[in-house]
């Protein structure tokens, strides 16, 4: 178990950024943006003498990198873009043209960069991680600078030689590992799940409480964009499998059927698909707590708002029941595709959801603990295996099969008495975590087994 308290803060769990995926796409924009960052501050003799950047991808990366959008990323990353404020059609248009060069600017020096630079390495890569990139600065071969990055999932990027852990100086007020440490401060504290949360969000980042609910307001207010675009936007995704936009059909199905007792299934799947399909078309989406599982809490929030008519605050205090459910997943598993399969994205962005249900309909802490732990185990084991490499199927239908999971859950963990629970979250989550190790990196997100293997079907 990971020995150090909880240090990541709610935005970094919950990211904005250009879909396809938070592993594949913000995260390695991210470690290119940072490696830009590094070069700058090199001594000048080195940044003349420089001639070429080399970036190699290893893992998943390399195996699925060019359906997730990976290779442009870095190219995004390396010409200073971020990824809240990239837009997507410039991001989908980078490396179309092979005889398009992009001037890299290192110091005073330009420093072209295209398709030949980026090489995707097949290779077993001696690496403490499954998404591993490394960057150099070359002069006619000779390595002149050079930095390797771990993409953990979700957007986390670790840098070779830093510690996984957040700052650790940080004095948090109620530091906690596990579920069973998060409830023993509710019960000393008196407080309610959602102040023990903001206290540590405002040590870790300094934010007053109103500029907190602010940022949550936004962050939903991101997802809600996303599905609003999916429902109107039509047509075939991006990719050789040329799908079909789903969730404008099912939201008019729906509309139609409003007095009909399937409406409600009809409309959450419509959200979910709608924010699924917008990241896989690489538009603007937050990662909940991956890219690749953004229309599942989207999803919900939206019903939540429009048909539950849940308030502002009662939506920020299940976002932060939500938050908390994937710090410890994160904390003590894992959210990568590539590290966990699918059960790491879509199983936790399911338990995420249901803890928000549950939270949100007032439910006391058991009862939301018992929902996060109904939607892990009944995801246990699921594969990442992308066909084509895309983050289209089965992703996005998972993601809507996800967040029906996440509702029943939440009435399976309401409907009884939430002490009667057999197994614990904290247990579950130990349980993922020794599923991740022992699955195949065949059905980690390489597009090597399982599913993939039907491309030639598509």
């Amino acid at each position: 178990m990971n020995t150090s308290p909880i240090t990541t803060s709610v935005f970094d769990l919950f990211k904005v950024g250009p879909g396809p995926s938070s592993s594949h796409t913000i995260g390695p924009m991210k470690a290119a943006f940072d490696f830009l960052q590094r070069l700058q501050q090199l001594p000048e003799a080195i940044q003349q003498k420089a001639t070429a950047i080399g970036i190699y991808l290893y893992g998943s990366l390399s195996a699925t990198g060019k359906g997730h959008g990976t290779d442009r990323a870095i190219v995004a990353g390396l010409l200073g873009w971020q990824p809240e404020t990239t837009d997507p059609e410039e991001l989908l248009a980078l490396l179309k043209d092979p005889a398009i060069n992009y001037p890299i600017q290192v110091g005073s020096r330009s420093i072209d960069i295209n398709n030949n630079s980026l090489h995707f390495e097949r290779k077993r890569y001696e690496s403490p991680y499954a998404n591993t990139m490394v960057l150099k600065l070359e002069a006619n071969g000779e390595i002149l600078a050079e930095e390797e990055y771990y993409s953990i999932g979700g957007g986390f990027v670790i840098r070779k030689g830093e510690p996984e852990a957040g700052p650790v100086s940080v004095d948090l007020p109620y530091p906690y590992r596990t579920m069973k440490e998060l409830r023993s401060h509710l019960t000393a504290s008196k407080l309610p799940l959602e102040d023990v949360l903001i206290a540590n969000e405002m040590a870790l980042t300094g934010r007053s409480r109103k500029e907190i609910n602010l940022r949550i307001d936004q962050i939903l207010d991101f997802m809600h964009k996303a599905v609003k675009r999916g429902l109107r936007h039509k047509g075939i995704l991006p990719g050789s499998i040329r799908l079909h936009r789903k969730a404008p059909v099912l939201y008019k199905q729906a509309c139609g059927l409003s007095q009909s007792s399937d409406s409600f299934l009809i409309f959450l799947n419509a959200y979910c698909l709608a924010a699924s399909e917008e990241n896989a078309a690489g538009g603007i989406v937050v990662t909940a707590p991956t890219s690749g599982a953004s229309g599942v809490i989207p999803g919900l929030t939206f019903l939540a708002k429009k048909h539950f008519h849940y308030d502002k605050e009662t939506l920020r205090k299940g976002m932060l029941a939500a938050a908390a459910v994937g710090f410890l997943v994160k904390h003590n598993a894992s959210i990568s595709g590539a590290e966990m399969g699918c059960m790491g994205e879509i199983g936790t962005a399911a338990a995420m959801g249901a803890a928000f249900l549950t939270y949100c309909a007032g439910k006391p802490i058991d009862a939301v603990e018992s929902a996060a732990e109904i939607c892990i185990e009944h995801h246990l084991g699921m594969t990442c295996d992308p066909i084509g490499g895309y983050v289209q199927i089965p992703c996005i239908e998972r993601n809507a099969m996800g967040a029906v999971k996440a509702y029943n859950a939440f009435l399976l963990a309401t409907a009884g008495t939430p002490a009667h629970q057999k197994i614990s979250l904290d247990a579950v989550i130990k349980v993922m975590k020794a599923t991740g190790r022992d699955m195949s990196t065949k059905y980690k997100e390489t597009s090597e087994a399982g599913l993939a293997l039907s491309a030639t079907e598509c």
